[in-house]
């Protein structure tokens, strides 16, 4: 009787939608990737890379979200209240999880708020200087700083930025002082890095690479701890004796917190799968990056070391920016 009852029962339950969709193998519906940025641009280009093959290796399509906006802040709230399901996810960098957390007050926690997925890739800051000048290498360039104290400036994209901060965290190093320029991006930046009415700066090296083949400015060094194949011949700053001395642009996916394990397992299995075919370090190469499979474990210990890095930084050097 018990066993003719529970068998009448079984399509009932099963057309419950909550029992129907937890018992549907995941993904069962395109899933949603929020870049936090417009569409066009590096950033971009990424998300949609990495996007298109990884639904190929998911077998279900993905549907780019182009959420730019308050550096990243719109984009880090509308996942942060998504449905932890999987279903959601967002291409994190290191404005809305590293240097944005340090400098600013924000509306969301960038580490409490989202489940980390795994790390993407990164691509290093370069020192470059006026190519007029007299410099070849870091030690000269420190030289001649400190010959020329107050009379050396350097551009960023901007206050708090990965650009700023990163010059900031040399400055703490070599114990020298340089004039801040923030510019509003990259561009100006380097615009009158060229024309002469700056000296320096540490940009990525993707923003970089054109000016550097070009000849107008010299690349001293990179940012981390190895060099990059890119400029096989400019050394790390940990070579030119600033050990450990780490900065870059990097990117990963998040998703909102409370993402089931085995969600989170299997979307990191796959990216992993993504991320270690050939033709996608090709992609990336264009934004000069270099892909890094990371666990879920080990990409949240890296979110949490940025944000401190940069922190520290901030406090040293008093820069807090309005929210």
């Amino acid at each position: 009787m018990k066993r003719r009852t529970l068998l009448q029962a079984a399509p009932a339950l099963l057309g419950l939608p909550g029992l129907a969709q937890a018992q549907a193998a995941y993904p069962s519906k395109p899933i949603r990737y929020i870049v936090p940025v417009s569409a066009g641009g590096g950033s971009d280009m990424v998300g949609r890379t990495l996007t298109e093959r990884w639904g190929q290796v998911l077998k279900q399509s993905f549907i780019v979200d182009n959420q730019g906006g308050g550096g990243g802040v719109i984009a880090c709230q509308t996942t942060a209240r998504a449905a932890p399901d999987g279903y959601t996810l967002m291409q994190g960098y290191v404005a809305t999880h590293g240097t944005s957390p340090a400098t600013r007050k924000l509306p969301y926690d960038a580490i409490k708020d989202f489940t980390p997925i795994g790390m993407i890739g990164g691509t290093p800051n370069v020192l470059v200087v006026d190519a007029r000048l007299p410099i070849k290498t870091v030690k000269e360039f420190i030289d001649y700083v400190r010959k020329n104290p107050g009379k050396i400036s350097y551009g960023s994209a901007g206050q708090g930025s990965l650009t700023h901060l990163t010059m900031e965290l040399f400055k703490i190093q070599i114990n020298s002082f340089m004039v801040h320029i923030p510019y509003r991006g990259v561009a100006p930046a380097f615009t009158d890095l060229i024309g002469g009415q700056t000296q320096a700066m540490f940009p990525g090296l993707a923003a970089a690479m054109p000016h550097i083949r070009s000849g107008r400015v010299r690349p001293l060094a990179v940012t981390g701890l190895q060099r990059h194949p890119q400029l096989k011949d400019i050394p790390t700053l940990d070579e030119s004796g600033f050990k450990g001395f780490d900065a870059q642009q990097w990117y990963g996916v998040v998703g909102p917190a409370g993402m089931p394990p085995a969600i989170v397992k299997q979307l990191n299995d796959t990216l992993a799968t993504v991320l270690r075919a050939p033709d996608m370090r090709e992609k990336l190469a264009i934004e000069a990056i270099e892909p890094t499979v990371m666990t879920p474990e080990q990409f949240a210990e890296f979110i949490r070391k940025d944000i401190a890095r940069w922190t520290k930084v901030a406090r040293e050097r008093n820069i807090q920016l309005d929210s």
